[in-house]
């Protein structure tokens, strides 16, 4: 009863569970898996069997699948087994045999929980492969955040039985007489985890036999100190980075004084993915880069004059609308374009509305995004001017010109920069007999 006791109050000090939860148990056939779903029927979860064969050992596959089967009816769990060829899948997507696995069994865990409406996912990883975690990261360039281990919690994936150590499981599998099978891979030291188990860690307790708790220790300092930089640095970050609608707007003056700290900088913009290699291209040209842009693979980063622009690089839709004679409402996502019968004697001056000629009109009108080489006659010039000159003049970013919706008629002159010029070939005038009245928003 300890170690159930330990488990239930393991669960609710770190919020892992509640009793409202259908749980989807990763089992592969092994003593943490089966021990694990073992305990979950113990404590009442409403629970699924999850079980991959990755058809790696032969006739040994088929008995792990055989026996977790058996095992899910006898606990009353409803069982599910995915068959995988693993070693064609990793020969494909050029994988190790390792890397192959994970990524099917994770992908087909997200399926599986979608499908039968569970809320979390249980792993059983214990205390030992958290320290073991930590080692081995120690030899990738993980930094700080590397040495903190498993976590208890990440998204949907729940570990519940980080609270035991290897022996702990050893002996509650006995004193439950559940029954497993061992995977002897798990004693091969060809894999990296392996020889940090059966060969790096007793080589650390014969210095220190009380080595795994000590661990445990040092990376509860280490969580302590990640936690503790986080909070500086979210504090940094919320007085630099300052939201506007779609996008992040960070002034050249408040980011001055950390751009030189490459640790800093990268912890600052680390929510947006840009690696470290970017960020020093951001810190070589911060001060002569003006229209430098730096991609990561969700973001975009704009330097543009005094201050740097950030943005998701799903913001920008591509625009490619055609405007019927007698459309009212064009619905452009975040806006909508009404078009109505105006009238000479009630012309608008309004940013967001504009007064044209209607019989000047070519239908089908079209409404689309800048593109280079674009060129119109402001309203009150005779000449022409290119867009991007005008953007310039208007101070619009490299990131905003592309989200302006350009109005063009049939022929394909523009008509309207809308909400921000119209041309003025087609203003309203003393010889003007139908008016179209323009509204954005």
């Amino acid at each position: 009863m300890a170690t159930i006791n330990k488990l239930k109050s393991f669960i609710k000090e770190k919020q892992l569970l509640s009793t409202a939860d259908k749980v989807l148990l990763a089992v592969s056939g092994g003593k943490d898996s089966m021990l694990m779903a073992c305990l979950f029927h113990d404590l009442g979860y409403q629970c699924i069997i999850a079980h991959c064969n990755f058809q790696l050992r032969g006739e040994d596959s088929d008995l792990d699948e055989a026996l977790v089967r058996q095992y899910a009816d006898e606990l009353g769990y409803p069982c599910f087994v995915k068959r995988f060829d693993t070693e064609k899948y990793a020969k494909k997507h050029k994988e190790s045999i390792q890397m192959a696995a994970r990524t099917l069994r994770y992908a087909w865990f997200e399926e599986l929980k979608a499908a039968e409406r569970c809320t979390v996912i249980c792993i059983a990883q214990h205390l030992n492969d958290h320290i073991e975690t930590a080692l081995l990261n120690l030899t990738r360039s993980t930094g700080l955040q590397g040495l903190l281990g498993i976590s208890p919690r990440r998204e949907d994936i729940v570990r519940p039985l980080l609270c035991l150590t290897a022996e702990e499981v050893e002996k509650t599998v006995g004193e439950y007489n559940v029954r497993y099978r061992d995977d002897q891979s798990n004693f091969s030291t060809k894999y990296a985890r392996n020889k940090v188990r059966l060969e790096i860690i007793p080589k650390f307790k014969e210095i220190q036999p009380e080595f795994e708790a000590i661990m445990i220790q040092n990376i509860k300092h280490f969580e302590d100190s990640y936690n503790f930089i986080k909070k500086q640095v979210e504090a940094i970050r919320a007085q630099v980075f300052q939201e506007e609608e779609s996008r992040t707007v960070i002034t050249m003056e408040s980011l001055a004084p950390y751009i030189n700290d490459s640790y800093l900088l990268f912890e600052l913009f680390k929510p947006y993915n840009f690696n470290k290699e970017i960020l020093i291209d951001l810190q070589d040209c911060f001060d002569r880069g003006m229209g430098q842009l730096f991609e990561s693979n969700s973001h975009e980063l704009l330097l543009d004059r005094d201050k740097l622009i950030l943005r998701s690089r799903g913001d920008v839709g591509k625009l490619e609308i055609k405007i019927e004679k007698g459309m009212k409402v064009v619905d452009l996502g975040n806006a909508k374009l009404k078009l109505k019968k105006g009238s000479i004697d009630l012309l608008h001056k309004e940013k967001h509305q504009v007064d044209v000629d209607a019989d000047l009109l070519i239908y089908p009108l079209e409404i689309r995004n800048w593109r280079e080489g674009d060129v119109f006659v402001p309203l009150g010039m005779k000449g022409r001017k290119k867009l991007s000159d005008f953007f310039i003049q208007q101070k619009i970013d490299r990131f905003e010109k592309n989200r302006v919706p350009i109005l063009l008629n049939g022929n394909g002159e523009i008509i309207w920069i809308i909400n921000h010029r119209l041309d003025n070939r087609y203003k309203v005038t003393e010889n003007t007999k139908k008016v179209l009245t323009l509204v954005y928003k």
